[in-house]
């Protein structure tokens, strides 16, 4: 009804009055009776009280909302003064009546604006906190400038005070004049350091870097560690280069005094000891006084002290230098004859008593010359012996390759260089046939030697008599399994004739059993046996004609195995251990 109320034109405004009006006309045309109309009317002032008391309960609800906002904002701007330190503010509202609307609007700038001094103050209090951060994290050494602008601290935002602010900068000014402070030590040390280090020849960026690496050249002077750590580094590294220079002063100065009294002992020429002006120009100097750079080097300190060795033993060296000649001549010698000797002892004792000087020099000398006298007469009479020794060891060689080079299957081909090996086994052979004779003939002779001259002929300190034995021993056993693997031939070509005989076939003989070589190392030096007496096992080389250590030829056969020292001294045949040579 009221949507069709609201169409007719003739109602221009809608009251209350006319709309009450518009039911009692309704109702007296519908004829509605009293009690309904005022049961109705009852009804209608029910419903517009209760519109009327939400509308003031929204009322009073903004009006509590309001109260507490400017009630906020009042203990907000109590709060911000005094975190700020202010007991007023310039564009703080005076009046504190008007409306709740008024008062809110009257505040809220005055919030604003110290809201915006708070952010303010706080950016001052950040900023000066941080920098006192920086120089402490500095001074103890926990300052890492790749965090730079990451403090560690929060901003106490209860106390924003100007008085509060002063403190921090206060303090951030005595720890700025403490960083300069410290700074300028720094680099005293750092310059004492460095003149240290030119007196006394050392490398100045390898130790200041090695007590912090921002004590580098290339590295900003405000960029330089002042931390109490490098503080006390560099004092250590200061009194430890003062303490070496003073230790190197005093060792130079004695260098110097031992060097003028040997020149002055020597009748050194002038121009000899004007080559040592820059040693003994500080003969008389106090450690301060050093300054220039290198006096004190180690290199200098050393080149005198081998100019002062050099002159206190030159007549010693001298006669060194004669003894040991003659030692090498004798070791050579020796080394010629295949005896085994004890060149260190030897050598050792030529020091012994020239540094004893319980011997005169000439008697020292007149002795060696006795020992090499003695020593070539040995090697002569070892000599046709140790030709034939040679010889032997040769055909032995030849026998070794001679064994391999008949197993070889292919070795009649028509390949590249068998004629070359053809011709080596004809001439192999023969040499190979003279073995047992060359050995007889050995063996014979190094019986006369040891019975002349009352000692067992050794070969590299191996005895040559069981050298011998041992080889007569397996090229006997080397024959025998030639012989038995012969024996074995014939019985199998026997039997295949007799198979021939009977079925008119003949089979294939059986594969023999002897192919594997029963003697010796292999020529490449692996043994088969528990003995060996090879270069390496008695730590001997044979010598060549003139004189030196031949190191490719072994010095014994290749094919030969040897016994140790101890073992070969049982085998010796026809005779009783007797004295080795020396």
């Amino acid at each position: 009804m009221a949507a069709t109320d609201g169409q007719n034109p003739l109602l221009d405004e809608i009251t209350c009055g006319s709309l009450l009006h518009k039911l009692q006309e309704i109702w007296d045309e519908v004829g509605e009776s009293d009690e309904e109309r005022d049961k109705m009317l009852l009804q209608i002032e029910e419903e517009c009280l209760d519109v009327y008391k939400r509308k003031v309960e929204m009322a009073a609800k903004s009006r509590a909302r309001l109260l507490q906002s400017l009630s906020d904002a009042k203990l907000e701007l109590s709060s911000l003064l005094l975190a700020l330190g202010e007991n007023s503010f310039t564009g703080m509202p005076d009046k504190t009546s008007g409306t709740i609307k008024e008062q809110l609007a009257a505040i809220a700038p005055t919030l604003e604006q110290l809201w915006q001094q708070k952010e303010e103050r706080v950016k001052e209090f950040s900023d000066v906190q941080l920098q006192i951060e920086q120089i402490c994290g500095e001074i103890t050494g926990d300052f890492n400038p790749d965090q730079t602008g990451s403090g560690s601290f929060t901003v106490d935002e209860s106390d924003l005070s100007l008085k509060k602010l002063d403190e921090y900068q206060s303090q951030h000014q005595e720890l700025q004049r403490e960083k300069s402070e410290r700074l300028h030590k720094v680099l005293e040390y750092v310059s004492t350091v460095h003149d240290l280090c030119a007196v006394l020849g050392m490398d100045f960026f390898s130790i200041v870097t090695e007590v912090h690496p921002s004590l580098n050249d290339a590295v900003g002077v405000h960029s330089k560690s002042i931390s109490n750590g490098t503080l006390a580094k560099l004092a250590k590294t200061v009194s430890a280069l003062k303490e070496d220079k003073k230790q190197r002063l005093h060792k130079l100065q004695e260098l110097a005094s031992q060097l003028i009294d040997l020149w002055n002992l020597m009748d050194t020429p002038t121009e000899e000891r004007r080559l040592f002006d820059h040693v003994t120009c500080n003969i008389s100097a106090s450690v301060d006084e050093v300054t220039v750079p290198g006096a004190l080097a180690l290199d200098l300190i050393e080149q005198a002290e081998v100019e002062v060795e050099r002159l206190d033993q030159l007549k010693a060296s001298k006669m060194k230098e004669i003894a040991f000649k003659k030692q090498d001549e004798l070791e050579e010698i020796y080394a010629r004859a295949h005896v085994e000797i004890n060149p260190e002892a030897a050598r050792g004792n030529i020091l012994s008593l020239i540094d004893s000087g319980n011997i005169e020099p000439s008697e020292l000398l007149t002795d060696m010359d006795k020992q090499i006298a003695a020593a070539k007469e040995e090697a002569l009479s070892r000599k046709e012996i140790l030709d034939k020794v040679e010889k032997w060891m040769s055909a032995c060689e030849e026998e070794s390759w001679l064994e391999d080079y008949n197993r070889d299957e292919n070795r009649y081909n028509a390949s590249r260089g068998a004629h070359i090996n053809l011709k080596r086994a004809e001439k192999a052979r023969i040499l190979v046939g003279k073995i047992p004779a060359l050995v007889d003939t050995l063996v014979a002779k190094t019986r006369t030697w040891e019975e002349v001259h009352n000692m067992s002929f050794t070969y590299d300190g191996v005895p040559l008599l069981a050298m011998l034995d041992e080889y007569a021993m397996l090229r006997h056993e080397r024959q025998e399994e030639k012989r038995r693997m012969r024996d074995q031939k014939k019985y199998y070509e026997q039997q295949s004739t007799d198979q021939e005989s009977v079925f008119g076939l003949r089979p294939s003989p059986a594969r023999p059993l002897g192919n594997k070589k029963v003697v010796g190392p292999r020529p490449n030096g692996t043994p088969n046996r528990r003995l060996s007496l090879n270069v390496h096992q008695n730590g001997s080389r044979s010598i060549t004609k003139d004189g030196k250590r031949d190191n490719t030829r072994p010095v014994a056969p290749l094919n030969y195995v040897s016994i140790s020292k101890e073992d070969a001294a049982s085998h010796v045949s026809g005779a009783e251990p007797v004295p080795t040579s020396p």
